[in-house]
């Protein structure tokens, strides 16, 4: 189905969960829907993109006892180190950047409304989506049940407790540890689940129906399998028009990942490379598609922007702009569009308003 929205376009992209830097994976992911913002600005649409921060969850609480500090002023620093790498890949301002624990009461009434269609049930302490009253839970995957339960099991689903009716039954409100956050509600004191900080936070900002929301790939099964689910049961209106997923990035063979410590950090590439290359190393590659850096990545990048950099005061070739909006409009084709560019300049024309686009001022 082609994207078609209307003058105003709804947005959603989950964002960090913030217990460390932002890493080449997760900066690929932003970067995506950062030129999907331009591009739709510049076709004239009004575009509101809400980026959540996910300040209660299990990695954060579990960083912060490694680390004895409190859970809000680890997230307080690390989302802010998020935000000066965004504005050092000129990402452009979203439209809000809502933190789950500002969502308690949006939450406790979200889950109510869940629990009042029939959706959910109370066991345990805990209350728990029941998804066999959703007759199409996989539908945003399209995985069978048995993959579905493998994913959930390596991602936190907690598949084996005995008090889920199903084991691909997920939470949406349980009881805290003694170390960790605890809010008041009317099945038990406690905390929300991980998925339904999402919903909550997209009904409260965007309203029932948004034309795109997405994130990293490996959000499709759980996360937004469940959000989706939770979301259409409290509702009964579409939660997405358009789903849009960035493939991982991998290092050394394996997806970068703080469990395997195969990371780059932008942050640390800002102390040796413009941060102009940086982003030209990222959106070099197709969001659709894995890739895998390489430290080679980096010098290529930085050589290609000085090129560019260096038609500055040329004359504007007459197509290049369309050009570019053409393979921007296929897909999002940001390697086709930096080729055009690239070619552009072999034949001496300026190649400034047409990286303007792409985020990258020349």
């Amino acid at each position: 189905m082609p994207f078609e929205p209307g003058p105003r376009v709804l947005m959603y992209t989950c964002g960090i969960t913030p217990y460390d830097a932002t890493h080449i994976g997760h900066a690929a992911t932003f970067m995506a829907y950062d030129v999907l913002q331009r591009r739709l600005i510049d076709l004239g649409h009004e575009v509101r993109c809400v980026r959540n921060v996910t300040d209660v969850d299990d990695p954060l609480f579990a960083k912060a006892r490694q680390l004895g500090v409190h859970y809000l002023d680890l997230a307080a620093g690390e989302e802010a180190r998020f935000e000066r790498d965004m504005e050092a890949l000129n990402a452009l301002p979203v439209y809000s950047t809502p933190r789950a624990s500002s969502a308690i009461p949006d939450i406790r009434g979200f889950i109510g409304m869940v629990l009042e269609r029939g959706f959910a049930y109370v066991a345990g302490g805990s209350v728990y989506f029941d998804v066999s009253q959703f007759n199409s839970f996989g539908s945003v995957s399209h995985y069978t049940r048995e993959q579905m339960i493998e994913f959930a099991r390596e991602r936190g689903g907690d598949v084996d407790n005995p008090n889920k009716r199903d084991p691909l039954d997920f939470v949406l409100w349980h009881p805290s540890a003694s170390d960790e956050p605890s809010w008041e509600a009317v099945w038990g004191a406690g905390r929300p689940g991980w998925h339904i900080e999402c919903s909550a936070l997209a009904l409260r900002e965007l309203g029932e129906t948004i034309d795109l929301h997405g994130g990293g790939s490996d959000l499709i099964f759980p996360h937004h399998e469940c959000e989706r689910a939770q979301s259409e049961a409290a509702t009964g209106a579409p939660f997405v028009k358009h789903w849009m997923h960035v493939a991982m990035v991998f290092m050394d063979g394996a997806k970068m990942s703080k469990s395997l410590g195969n990371l780059v950090f932008v942050d640390a590439l800002r102390k040796e490379w413009d941060p102009r290359a940086i982003r030209m190393a990222i959106i070099q590659h197709h969001y659709r598609f894995e890739w895998e850096w390489t430290n080679d990545q980096m010098p290529v990048a930085r050589e290609r922007l000085n090129v560019w950099a260096g038609s500055v005061g040329l004359p504007e070739s007459p197509n290049l702009m369309n050009e570019v909006r053409e393979h921007l409009d296929n897909d999002l084709d940001t390697p086709s569009a930096m080729t055009a560019i690239d070619q552009a300049i072999a034949q001496g024309f300026s190649a400034q308003a047409a990286a303007n686009l792409l985020g990258i001022t020349l």
